[in-house]
């Protein structure tokens, strides 16, 4: 029996240690190493052949799903499979969206995490029950129908609405986020085009809408 190696990109060592642990016993499955950032874990695929890759969204510095859209950029057929406690629909579609083939949970139990592994790897797109729910949840609040289109936001373009509905300036913005004023700006308009809204209200007004504030 071939054995597919797995590379897992998370920040946490422990999640590594639990990980390698579950696959203790499982022939077909081995990981093989431990990326801490995206960075890192872009860095690793250039040197480590593997044929699976296991992504948190929240990854220092650039994060996951910035991570998987790089990734796809020269791994085109590379099984990912995002694996994170997040679970609002914005973070699973935007990993689906940028190329991720499946989300699971963490906190899934041991079968439930192997299945998901194999299915990713066997062509599958798994998606735990959770994430799925807020998925449904999250169409039905926005009126768009699950085949239909939802936009993808990165985690830090829901910060940006987050502080801008919270009328941060964006010199506050800046400061809070350790990024330049003009960051600020070009995320403002970014998502403005992105959302299809024309002034800060619109921002807000998406923010209300999703019980952000």
């Amino acid at each position: 029996m071939a054995t597919s190696r797995i590379i897992l990109a998370d920040p946490l060592e422990l999640v590594a240690e639990g990980l390698r642990t579950w696959l203790v016993g499982e022939p077909d499955l081995e990981l093989v190493d431990h990326a801490r950032s995206g960075s890192a874990l872009l860095e690793l695929l250039e040197r480590c052949p593997c044929e699976l890759v296991l992504v948190e969204v929240s990854l220092p510095g650039m994060d996951g799903i910035d991570t998987v859209r790089a990734l796809r950029k020269v791994h085109h057929a590379l099984p990912v499979l995002a694996h994170s406690q997040l679970i609002d629909i914005e973070y699973v579609n935007s990993m689906l969206i940028e190329g991720a083939n499946g989300y699971l949970v963490k906190g899934s139990s041991r079968a439930e995490t192997l299945d998901a592994i194999r299915s990713t790897l066997g062509g599958g797109k798994p998606i735990s029950e959770v994430a799925r729910r807020s998925m449904e949840q999250g169409y039905a609040h926005t009126g768009k129908r699950p085949d239909g289109e939802y936009i993808g936001l990165t985690v830090r373009e829901r910060e940006i609405i987050r502080l801008v509905a919270t009328e941060r300036t964006n010199g506050e913005i800046a400061a809070a986020l350790f990024i330049s004023e003009d960051t600020v700006k070009t995320h403002r308009k970014n998502l403005m085009t992105k959302l299809n809204v024309r002034s800060v209200a619109g921002l807000v007004k998406y923010a209300m809408d999703r019980h952000w504030i």
